[in-house]
């Protein structure tokens, strides 16, 4: 007999808000904060996913009425939640001008994104776009396009050509400023393909900077199945994330927004203190306990900072390294959530591996961890610790760990990266060779020769006692 799936007993809400990459987070945050605010106040605020490659999102969800199920896992156990805010799911390779239409129709407000880093097709050490970029190639020379940049201009082009107003068009990725980079990002593709275009979008399009926070480990089969074992049902789209939540919107949306703000969403007139607060502190540590916490061998975040040594290093890089660098945002208290951030990495039921935090680690370290140190030598202060995170995924995308077992990479650089520290024989060799890749690595600080020694030193102590000896020693 076939497993029990989710069912709807109501209609789906009338779509408003177009969504591009389904993902985990889409799921566990945009889409619940979304359900949240429908409930409260109503209005046509469907969300209508968009996966830009691959079809599981959708052929998870269309069998379950496009339901699923949000786990909440506490220190003390979970909580189950059904979402129902999804409208539709479509897959953009299958049907490109199905996802233009409804990006073009009238009843599309708002458009927003989770796409990951890479999924911008740029340059992340330069902001500007990738023009060579496969997908930027193809979208400039065809109709039906393939990235997330090209959907956007095709929908707005065709809107404008209607006459139809503007969408907002909203990115809720891990990126500085993202909002006015994706507006940057969105004008230099429309200027390439239509200059007339590009200066209606440059006037009329609203692209609010946002920041978002909630940390949700790739969905297992162990917890697919410990859902049914629990509730009864199957459902493979189902999502994990710990309790905190929080999300940080400029409220710019001419042609309105759901109540968001009325469910917890903070709107404001400017993101920045917030985002710079949140990439340092959080995703600058979380990526440090990646790498570093993957080659000392540890599995998740939790148990990494179950080693006093890898909590200590946390708190050193908070206190001397990143705090000085931010700006407090209003109403923060930047030690409290520093220290509140590491509860949250000791959340026992969250199991957010380093391996998944490592993924595409060339595309965020410019915003996560090299910004701090550019800013923080700009200021004449040394990072000692951020150096050796660095040095850690210098150490990572060699592709082989402190055992010589193989480390499967995944990362857009990932074949350049490892050729680059091949090419190497010595561990000054290899920082130089990994500091000349352009797409990290700003000129600036790749010819910063105090920054290029001390690089040089963390990862040859990386090399000679391991990751665990070398956390130990700084935070002795």
């Amino acid at each position: 007999m076939p497993a029990k799936r989710l069912t709807r007993t109501d209609a789906a809400p009338k779509p408003g808000i177009v969504h591009l990459g389904p993902g985990a987070f889409f799921r566990a945050f945009n889409a619940v904060y979304t359900a949240d605010a429908i409930e409260r106040d109503g209005g046509d605020w469907g969300i209508v996913a968009v996966s830009l490659q691959s079809p599981t999102a959708r052929d998870q969800l269309t069998p379950q009425d496009n339901l699923y199920t949000s786990v909440t896992l506490g220190p003390d156990g979970a909580d189950y939640r059904v979402v129902n805010s999804l409208s539709e799911v479509l897959v953009a390779p299958e049907n490109p001008t199905a996802v233009v239409e409804i990006m073009a129709a009238h009843t599309t407000r708002i458009v927003s994104l989770t796409v990951t880093e890479k999924g911008y097709c740029h340059e992340p050490a330069t902001g500007r776009l990738n023009l060579s970029h496969s997908d930027i190639a193809h979208d400039l020379t065809n109709d039906l396009p393939k990235s997330a940049v090209g959907f956007i201009v095709a929908a707005l082009a065709k809107r404008r050509q209607s006459g139809t107003a503007p969408f907002t068009v909203m990115t809720c990725d891990n990126l500085p400023s993202n909002g006015h980079l994706l507006r940057k990002l969105v004008l230099e593709f429309a200027t390439a393909k239509d200059p007339a275009l590009a200066a209606w979008i440059e006037t009329e399009v609203a692209f609010p900077s946002t920041m978002v926070d909630r940390i949700t480990p790739a969905t297992t089969p162990a917890d697919v199945e410990a859902l049914q074992k629990a509730k009864g049902y199957f459902d493979p789209a189902c999502v994990q994330h710990e309790p905190f939540r929080q999300w940080v919107i400029e409220d710019n949306f001419p042609s309105g927004r759901p109540s968001w703000d009325k469910v917890g969403a903070q709107m404001v007139t400017s993101v920045e203190a917030h985002e710079h607060m949140k990439l340092r502190c959080l995703n600058g540590t979380h990526s440090t306990l990646a790498y570093l916490g993957y080659l000392g061998g540890y599995e998740t975040i939790a148990e990494t900072v179950s080693d006093p040594n890898y909590a200590k290093l946390c708190q050193i890089l908070w206190q001397t390294e990143i705090i000085p660098t931010l700006d407090p945002p209003e109403g923060e208290n930047l030690p409290a959530y520093a220290e509140a951030l590491l509860e949250r990495y000791r959340n026992p039921s969250i199991r957010h591996r380093t391996w998944q935090i490592a993924m595409d680690g060339s595309q965020k370290l410019p915003q996560r961890i090299l910004g701090t140190i550019r800013d923080a030598r700009a200021a004449g202060r040394t990072t000692p610790g951020l150096i050796l995170a660095v040095a850690g995924w210098m150490r990572y995308v060699g592709g082989v760990d402190e055992n010589g077992a193989p480390i499967e990479v995944k990362d857009p650089l990932a074949t350049d990266l490892r050729a680059a520290s091949d090419g190497a024989d010595t561990a000054q060799a290899k920082v130089e060779a990994l500091l000349a890749i352009r797409k990290v690595f700003d000129e600036t600080l790749a010819s910063d020769a105090d920054f290029k020694a001390a690089l040089i030193t963390a990862y040859q102590g990386l090399v000679d006692h391991g990751a665990k000896e070398m956390v130990k020693r700084f935070t002795a």
